[in-house]
C-alpha cells in the first residue's frame, strides 16, 4: 500500500504528479472541513507536505500523532514551531539554495525600482502626462552609494555580490563578523543605517528577528535613504515604516513582503514613494519548480531510509 501523505500546502502539477504516484494524498488544502479530514486521516499520515504560510504548532502537531516528516516547499520556517517538532520526533526540510538568485535578483530590482521612481515614471508615460506636463522629478543614483545588508547569509551574500557589481559600497549586520567577505561589518543595524544609503532587511524571520529595523533605524536611514525587504514583513517595524514614508523622514522603499499577507495595510497603497510586489521574489518557474522537487526528493528520502538532504532540525 501507498503511504498516506498531508497535503496541507500544493507544490507544481508535474511534482504533484509525482507525489500522487508514489503515495496516498489526502488533500488538506481542499478539504472544506479541515477539522473532519484532519480527525479522519490525520493519524494515517507519517508525512506532511506545506510551506512557509502554514501553521505548524503543538495544537496542529496532536492531530498527526504518527508524524515522521513535514516537507516544505519554502526556505523560511518562521510560523513553526522547530522545538515542538523536534519533540514529537517530526523531520523538517526546507528548500534553501535554490531560490537564492531569483530573491537577491528581486532585492536589485526592487532596490533601482525605488531610488529611480521606476513605477511613478510608467504611470507618467501610460497617462500622457509626461506629454502635457514634462518630466518626472529627478531621482536618485545609485553607484558609489552606500547599502546596508541585514543578514548576510545565502542570500544577503547574493545580494551583496549584486550591489558590489553595481558600485555600491557594502556593509552588513549579523549575529557574527564573517572577516572572509571583505565587507564593513556592523554590530547595530541602527549604527548599519545610520552608515548607509540603502538598507536591506535579508535576515530569517521569527521572534528573533521581531522589528529588528526598528522605527530608530529608519530615522537613521533618514530622508534621502530607502529601506528594501524580501526577508518577512515580521523584521521591520511597519507602523513606523508608513509613518516615515507619509512623513518624508524616509525617501523610498521596495517591499515583497508585508506583516499581513496577502492583504496588507492599506496605506501602502496611497503611498507613491514605495514599491510593492506581492512575496513573489522566488515567483519563476525555474525555481519553483527546484523548490517543489526537493519536497518530493526529502520525501523520498525518508521513506527509503536514506539521509534528508536539506534538514532544519
Amino acid at each position: 500500500m501507498k503511504p498516506d501523505v498531508l497535503i496541507a500546502y500544493p507544490v507544481r502539477p508535474r511534482q504533484m504528479a509525482q507525489l500522487e504516484e508514489a503515495y496516498t494524498l489526502h488533500r488538506l488544502d481542499l478539504a472544506e472541513d479541515k477539522a473532519a479530514m484532519l480527525a479522519e486521516v490525520g493519524p494515517r499520515c507519517k508525512a506532511m507536505v506545506c510551506n512557509g504560510h502554514v501553521t505548524v504548532d503543538e495544537t496542529f502537531l496532536a492531530q498527526l500523532p504518527n508524524l515522521k516528516i513535514a516537507a516544505s516547499s519554502s526556505v523560511g520556517y518562521d510560523t513553526m514551531d522547530v522545538p515542538a517538532m523536534t519533540r514529537a520526533g517530526v523531520r523538517l526540510t526546507n528548500t534553501p539554495d535554490v531560490l537564492t538568485d531569483d530573491v537577491a535578483d528581486t532585492a536589485l530590482m526592487l532596490l533601482l525600482a525605488a531610488r529611480r521612481r521606476l513605477v511613478q515614471g510608467d504611470r507618467h508615460v501610460r497617462t500622457g502626462e509626461w506629454g502635457r506636463s514634462g518630466p518626472i522629478p529627478l531621482t536618485q543614483s545609485t553607484a558609489g552609494k552606500t547599502v546596508g545588508i541585514v543578514g548576510l547569509g545565502r542570500i544577503g551574500s547574493a545580494i551583496a555580490k549584486r550591489c558590489a557589481a553595481l558600485g555600491l559600497v557594502v556593509g552588513y549586520y549579523g549575529r557574527s563578523e564573517k572577516p572572509d567577505t571583505g565587507y564593513r561589518y556592523f554590530a547595530d543595524v541602527v549604527a548599519l543605517a545610520e552608515w548607509c544609503d540603502i538598507l536591506v532587511a535579508a535576515t530569517s524571520g521569527g521572534a528573533g528577528t521581531r522589528a529588528i529595523v526598528s522605527a530608530a533605524a529608519l530615522e537613521a536611514l533618514g530622508r534621502e535613504g530607502s529601506f528594501i525587504n524580501i526577508a518577512r514583513g515580521s523584521v521591520v517595524d511597519e507602523p513606523a515604516l508608513i509613518a516615515a514614508l507619509k512623513e518624508g523622514r524616509l525617501g523610498s522603499a521596495g517591499l515583497d513582503v508585508f506583516e499581513n499577507e496577502p492583504n496588507p495595510d492599506p496605506a501602502f497603497r496611497e503611498l507613491d514613494t514605495v514599491v510593492l510586489y506581492p512575496h513573489h521574489a522566488s515567483g519563476t518557474e525555474e525555481t519553483r519548480d527546484k523548490m517543489a522537487q526537493l519536497v518530493v526528493d526529502n520525501l523520498a528520502a525518508f521513506f527509503a531510509g536514506r539521509a534528508l538532504l536539506t534538514p532544519v532540525n
